[in-house]
């Protein structure tokens, strides 16, 4: 039964400002979507890493990291039996260990990045959750959490892609920043430092926050949060077509590509102005 959302995550406020209708589709009515090699591979890299910390610090080697890909992927198939449909007409299972190559690959390329044997994570693959002021819920999960001797914190996350050229480092560093308002407002500490791995292309991205930072984000989540409540009371979700539009699972229910969204679950009531940009976010 759908529901009007009541927390916003990382990832669901990216949809609400790369497209309203899209929020909508993933949020409100949940529409299905087909799993992807790229985001599959990615799910099954974090699993590697996050694993590798059982082991004593010693033990922590490329070679062993790319052994733990083959069980991490049945673990994840037992999880999620609809994964196999990637290779269903793989018959000579050529193309799935051709992808189970590029995961060990990239799981490889991490000890160039940074030294396992070195690192003893406090938290990994960490749930957070914290309410504003306002009552904003914000959630997420955290890839690594480093907590230094003296007490200092860091986040950590792994990324399998690319890195951003220098002018999009900002809205690659908007995840990071989210999350450590959420911890600022868990734990009252400032994180020392917000850390970008990527795999995809050996960079890592680095940034150190400051209070005004996370009183900025805070203001955008807040100016985004009135939006999406704005876009649910009226059911005006708005769609925004961008290049991104070419890998949406949902261009048959697009407005953009000649769809029609399907019929609206909740109860919707007048916007109280007709100047509010339904749907869209303004100046934050």
């Amino acid at each position: 039964m759908a529901a009007p959302p009541s927390s916003l995550s990382p990832s669901r406020a990216s949809d609400f400002m790369q497209c309203p209708l899209l929020y909508r589709f993933r949020v409100i009515d949940r529409l299905p979507e087909k799993p992807s090699e790229a985001a599959t591979r990615g799910t099954l890299v974090h699993a590697v890493l996050e694993r590798l910390f059982d082991a004593p610090a010693a033990e922590r080697t490329a070679p062993r990291a790319r052994s733990l890909v083959p069980g991490q992927w049945d673990r994840l198939l037992e999880s999620r039996p609809e994964l196999a449909g990637l290779f269903a007409d793989d018959a000579e299972g050529e193309r799935l260990a051709r992808w189970l190559g590029e995961a060990e690959h990239l799981v490889e390329r991490w000890f160039s990045l940074e030294d396992p044997t070195r690192l003893e994570p406090a938290e990994r693959e960490l749930f957070v959750e914290a309410e504003l002021d306002s009552g904003l819920r914000l959630r997420g999960v955290i890839d690594r959490v480093d907590v230094a001797p003296t007490g200092e914190v860091r986040i950590v996350d792994y990324k399998t892609g690319k890195a951003p050229r220098p002018e999009y480092n900002e809205g690659a560093l908007f995840q990071m920043t989210f999350y450590a308002l959420v911890v600022w407002r868990l734990k009252r500490v400032l994180p020392r430092r917000l850390q970008l791995v990527y795999l995809g292309s050996g960079d890592v991205l680095t940034y150190d926050p400051v209070m005004a930072d996370l009183e900025r984000m805070e203001r955008k989540l807040l100016a985004l949060w009135e939006a999406i409540e704005l876009a649910t009371r009226t059911g005006d979700w708005r769609p925004r077509r961008t290049k991104l539009c070419g890998w949406c699972d949902h261009q048959e229910f697009c407005p953009e590509f000649g769809g029609t969204p399907p019929v609206y679950p909740l109860s919707v009531s007048p916007a109280a102005s007709a100047e509010d940009g339904q749907g869209r976010m303004g100046p934050v």
